[in-house]
């Protein structure tokens, strides 16, 4: 099979425990671009904290972030958004704020999250590690119900970290009985993303192929997460990190190394050198476009 397009999720897949990008990815990322294969980045990020990774990667295409729900190249404007709108985000967060949690309102230009004390020490962590560049805006406000309630915004994600897994599976059951407008994506058991209804990793890589003209038989896609597993299972060659859960690694074709092994650039160098550049390809008639 003749793959043209690499697709990547960013934590736990490209960007090492140390949150950095090793040499070795970044010399396959660009060896695989040379060869006329389109990358892209399909991430729960943000599309700035996004944006700064495919920079440094120098990645060109459209990046799917806000979990599919923002598609935008690095230099362009967005070729895709799809937005919670204000009643429906003012609903969700007037009923997430009765359990102890952290909400973020996740905007293209900006996050908006609720002051809230965690005591879980890895929930406190995740919430202030996220990766986001320091020129995108992160506000805390003691109530983001009376906030939005003044200021009403239409978030393409709403991220939510919990302090019991028993509140997640509560919160998650009772949402889906709620509204039809909006889709849960639980990542791991104490934190979900709340995306408009029909958004998702798989439907935003799918709408990038479909701009393309890529079939999804001619995607390899590398992730390493609960969310990642409707892509790899999509996907032409579905890869997972062996850092990956046990479900992530079942759902794929190919189980790389972990990512502080450098599993991108290992997979890539093994699988990518075998196949002649596209331009030759399409010179060869083997691909006609």
């Amino acid at each position: 099979m003749i793959y043209r397009l690499l697709a990547l999720n960013i934590d736990g897949t490209l960007l090492q425990t140390n949150g950095k990008i090793h040499k070795s990815t970044r010399e396959a990322i660009d060896y695989v671009q040379q060869k006329g294969i389109y990358v892209t980045l399909v991430t729960s990020r943000s599309f700035p904290s996004a944006k700064k990774v495919a920079k440094a990667l120098k990645i060109k295409a459209p990046l799917v972030t806000h979990q599919g729900a923002y598609i935008a190249g690095v230099e362009s404007k967005p070729v895709y958004v799809k937005r919670i709108n204000e009643d429906i985000t003012y609903d969700t967060v007037r009923f997430l704020e009765a359990l102890p949690c952290q909400i973020r309102l996740v905007h293209e230009q900006f996050s908006l999250a609720n002051k809230i004390k965690l005591h879980n020490h890895l929930l406190a962590k995740t919430v202030f590690t996220t990766g986001d560049p320091v020129f995108y805006s992160q506000q805390f406000v003691s109530s983001l119900s009376e906030y939005l309630h003044d200021q009403p915004v239409t978030p393409p994600k709403i991220e939510v970290y919990f302090e019991e897994k028993r509140d997640l599976k509560d919160a998650k059951n009772a949402l889906g009985k709620m509204f039809t407008e909006i889709d849960v994506i639980e990542l791991d058991s104490l934190r979900v993303d709340i995306v408009p209804a029909g958004a998702s990793k798989l439907s935003g890589l799918s709408y990038l192929g479909s701009q393309l003209g890529i079939r999804k038989s001619e995607m390899v896609y590398i992730g390493d997460g609960l969310d990642d597993i409707p892509l790899i299972e999509a996907a032409g060659l579905g890869v997972s990190m062996w850092n990956a859960d046990f479900e992530v690694k079942r759902a794929s074709d190919w189980v790389t190394r972990s990512e502080n092994e450098h599993g991108v650039a290992y997979m890539v160098k093994e699988h990518f050198r075998k196949q002649q550049p596209i331009e030759f390809l399409k010179k060869m008639k083997i691909i006609r476009k």
